[in-house]
């Protein structure tokens, strides 16, 4: 079977650090960096927090800070890849476009559908008001042109059956073109369920020869999910972003133990992680 590429997600979106333990400056991101590549990933999803004192918890799209903290990454972690997130609700792009345009990453999240983004708690209340996160076709037409201007390779993120089969008419209305990279989020409440049963239906629902990557948000399924997506040939991520928690249940402080955790299961699976060369040429940047 082919290597499996392992992406690290360094830090999330609102992840307060004062209540985890995850990165927020140039130096903090470059240490996760470093640390997931020692363990096996060869792809970081990155995104950008406020550096002003006291607000790590919040995004910024200020190029200045992103191209800080990819330099950051890229000096301490060489060759890595740098996958950035490009994720915003509303019309306007152009944050996530200025920081694509300042840093040139190798590939970029590229959010496929909309979903009405939903938590309840177990008293039967909204975690947050409840929120659309739009994604129509002009909006990731806008996207993909951007991404095309800077040699960015999309990565789509599909939280809905649905979505995966819209990559698909993606390319048939000559959106895109090959590779395709299409990655199925699962976990999130209001979207796919974090379910293994439901791979091989994601795979043979997504663009013929695409390569399929499982984003687990969670606790109790999240290996379980990953364990197969590997056994079918697919590629996988874990990182603070998506879960805390390791196979043993131990709370993870670190990106690289996750990593570490995850490349084992890749191995159980009777395959080797993808090395930086693989990586570049599965994402036609060689």
């Amino acid at each position: 079977m082919s290597p499996c590429i392992v992406t690290a997600a360094l830090t999330g979106v609102l992840t307060n650090p004062n209540r985890h333990n995850v990165p927020v400056t140039p130096e903090e991101m470059a240490t996760e960096a470093k640390a997931a590549q020692d363990a096996g990933a060869t792809v970081v999803h990155i995104h950008f927090r406020n550096q002003n004192p006291g607000l790590g918890h919040l995004p910024t799209w200020e190029p200045d800070v992103a191209a800080d903290i990819v330099d950051a990454i890229r000096a301490k972690a060489p060759g890595i890849l740098i996958n950035c997130s490009t994720g915003v609700v509303g019309n306007d792009i152009s944050g996530p476009a200025a920081v694509l345009r300042r840093v040139s990453p190798e590939i970029a999240a590229m959010n496929s559908g909309s979903l009405n983004y939903l938590k309840v708690r177990s008293n039967g209340e909204w975690a947050w008001p409840p929120m659309l996160f739009d994604n129509p076709i002009t909006k990731i037409q806008a996207f993909l042109d951007v991404m095309r201007e800077v040699s960015t390779v999309p990565e789509f993120e599909c939280f809905d059956t649905g979505i995966v089969r819209s990559v698909e008419l993606f390319r048939q209305a000559g959106l895109i073109e090959t590779p395709m990279h299409v990655s199925f989020v699962m976990g999130v409440s209001s979207g796919m369920p974090a379910n293994a049963d439901l791979l091989p239906i994601l795979m043979k629902e997504a663009p013929e020869g695409a390569h399929c990557q499982s984003i687990v948000i969670g606790r109790t399924n999240v290996w379980d999910v990953h364990r197969r997506m590997a056994e079918l040939g697919g590629d996988v991520r874990t990182g603070l972003e998506d879960t805390f928690y390791l196979p043993n249940g131990d709370k993870a402080t670190s990106n690289g133990p996750l990593v570490d955790a995850l490349v084992n299961i890749v191995r159980e699976s009777g395959r080797e992680p993808a090395t930086i060369e693989q990586t570049r040429k599965a994402y036609g940047l060689d």
